[in-house]
């Protein structure tokens, strides 16, 4: 008996690769910004039912990014996420986020 009976006479060795090869990832901006060089703009998303409001893109390393949200997850009030270079925040908080980013030097795409 066969090893695998839907084989069909290909040969799956160890050097085999499927037709999905792995897409190269673009290159991400390692670059760190002062706050007035940001060009900030928002996004939003519904995702189960629920407003998503999304801050883009901070050049910004990983803990300064960590410790913006921290400070205004607690200002706003709302629960919120880090993800790559956004910062998401639970519900429809665009007004407040601009006002607070805009106090901590911030710039906005007009």
């Amino acid at each position: 008996m066969k090893k695998n009976l839907f084989e069909m006479g290909a040969s799956f060795d160890d050097d085999w690769t499927s037709d999905n090869k792995d897409k190269p990832k673009a290159k991400k901006s390692t670059e760190i910004k002062l706050p007035q060089k940001h060009q900030l703009y928002f996004s939003k998303e519904k995702r189960r039912g629920k407003v998503v409001t999304i801050v883009k893109p901070f050049y910004l390393s990983s803990n300064d990014l960590k410790s913006l949200l921290k400070i205004l997850k607690k200002k706003l009030g709302t629960g919120g996420t880090v993800k790559e270079e956004s910062l998401e925040f639970q519900g429809e908080v665009q007004e407040t986020v601009k006002t607070q980013l805009e106090k901590l030097n911030y710039r906005f795409k007009k």
